[in-house]
């Protein structure tokens, strides 16, 4: 707990580029907690290289999601926002937690086997210990609470019982994470296959509207979007394509459900996606308007990185030492 307020820790990967789904279903929620707690919010790069990447791609990718991170509206003064590369406890508590953590943890979890199908020329065992570089980034900083999802879930019950299985031992070193419950953001499924969630990896890109994609290509993709025959504009399962394009107009304009179907009742498939498009494009804009302010601000920017970093360093030293004084490692002579 830092200033009476309870810790709150989460991250995106710095690979592919984020979607609406990303940004309604997590960034947008992140913007309304740094009141109630202390947030850290960090680029987690040291994950994405579990599968290759080019270099300059990764680098350039991590500075634009930590830009998208302020241009959604993250005060770097209100909330710590930093490269999970710059802070090296993140690796050095990582390797600690993977002698308290057993190979039939890591075999049961389920990303590891779903990852490992898709990359099956590159097994390694960074994506084997994955989910404990996941419970080091938690762990450091004493958080209280985490927003997942559910197929984060998992990982979060993983680092749960390291921390209570290392506490048990060395008495109460780690906070036991809770997952965060509180506005559930949208979950915003793939235009083309709406029983999938829409994914920034996802091979048809019609199916994902990314962050950064111009008014025309939003509402293109939003044309091509998947509906049916019933030609009957209703929010029910049976009708998967069009309850979700309700559930991005909704969470674009904060509506209702109700309010939306009462708004296109009598209204044909192509009023509902040209709607849905424009209600895109007005959340987009400003964001994309803001990003490209931000990027013209490098040294802003640079001041941001060397100073929420350091901060991050603080607070992940504090936990780090006491942990490695735990274990047994010499003290450090000042």
């Amino acid at each position: 707990m830092i200033n009476d307020k309870k810790v709150l820790f989460s991250g995106m990967q710095a690979t592919g580029n984020l979607t609406l789904g990303n940004y309604l279903g997590a960034l947008k929620n992140w913007v309304t907690l740094n009141d109630e707690y202390e947030c850290f919010y960090s680029v987690v790069d040291m994950h994405s290289i579990t599968v290759r990447q080019d270099p300059a791609t990764l680098r350039k990718r991590a500075r634009a999601l930590l830009t998208l991170y302020i241009a959604a509206g993250l005060d770097p003064k209100k909330n710590c926002i930093y490269y999970q590369s710059h802070v090296s406890g993140h690796a050095e508590l990582a390797w600690i937690l993977n002698c308290f953590t057993y190979m039939g943890e890591l075999n049961r979890m389920t990303q590891f086997k779903d990852k490992a199908a898709k990359h099956a020329d590159n097994i390694n065992a960074g994506l084997f210990t994955y989910p404990v570089l996941m419970a080091a980034d938690i762990l450091l900083y004493q958080a209280d609470v985490v927003p997942v999802g559910i197929d984060q879930m998992q990982h979060l019950e993983l680092t749960r019982d390291i921390a209570t299985r290392f506490n048990n031992i060395y008495g109460d070193v780690f906070t036991i994470p809770e997952a965060y419950i509180g506005k559930v953001g949208a979950k915003i499924m793939s235009l083309q296959e709406p029983s999938k969630k829409m994914s920034k990896s996802d091979e048809n890109p019609n199916g994902s509207i990314y962050l950064m994609d111009d008014p025309d290509t939003i509402m293109r993709k939003c044309k091509r979007a998947v509906t049916d025959s019933e030609a009957c504009i209703a929010y029910r399962d049976e009708q998967p394509g069009i309850k979700n394009l309700i559930d991005i107009y909704c969470a674009c304009l904060n509506k209702t459900s109700q309010e939306a179907v009462k708004e296109f009742e009598g209204k044909g498939y192509g009023e509902l996606k040209m709607a849905v498009g424009e209600a895109v494009v007005s959340v987009l804009k400003p964001l994309q308007d803001e990003v490209a302010r931000l990027e013209k601000e490098k040294a802003y920017l640079d001041s941001i990185i060397k100073e929420n970093g350091e901060k991050a360093q603080y607070f992940a030293n504090k936990t780090l030492r006491k942990v490695q004084r735990k274990v047994g490692f010499p003290d450090r002579i000042r």
